[in-house]
């Protein structure tokens, strides 16, 4: 069993910036795959990035493309997401997830990939 715990959210001006921090533990860091997925009021959830268990591939959702940058430390069992440039349109909580993969440059961006997820940080962007 993985278990996520999700931090650094919170209330920040446009054009700000936040770092968000997802911590991992119960299994080998770098078995998984992971990423970045959030949901505002009253719309779906969506993907914002992802990274291989390796951490050399990424993929960024072209909303944030430019903006984010998705990052691991396998040393302290944790995925980041540095947002940059933030829009009262990325106003969400955000979940981390990950998801086992055989695959070193593996990335995956669909919700349905992924088998544990974390509770969810705030994140609000007023204009």
């Amino acid at each position: 069993q993985v278990q996520l715990a999700e931090s650094g959210g919170g209330l920040v001006q446009a054009g700000g910036s936040l770092r968000l921090f997802c911590a991992v533990s119960g299994r080998t860091f770098s078995s998984y795959a992971m990423g970045w997925f959030r949901q505002a009021p009253g719309k779906e959830r969506e993907f914002v990035a992802a990274i291989s268990r390796s951490g050399d591939f990424t993929h960024y959702a072209d909303s944030v493309k430019g903006r984010f940058t998705i990052s691991r430390n396998a040393a302290e069992n944790t995925m980041h997401l540095q947002m940059y440039n933030l829009k009262p349109e990325d106003t969400a909580v955000y979940s981390c997830a990950a998801r086992f993969s055989r695959r070193s440059h593996d990335y995956y961006y669909t919700a349905t990939s992924y088998e544990f997820w974390g509770q969810g940080t705030q994140v609000t962007v007023s204009s």
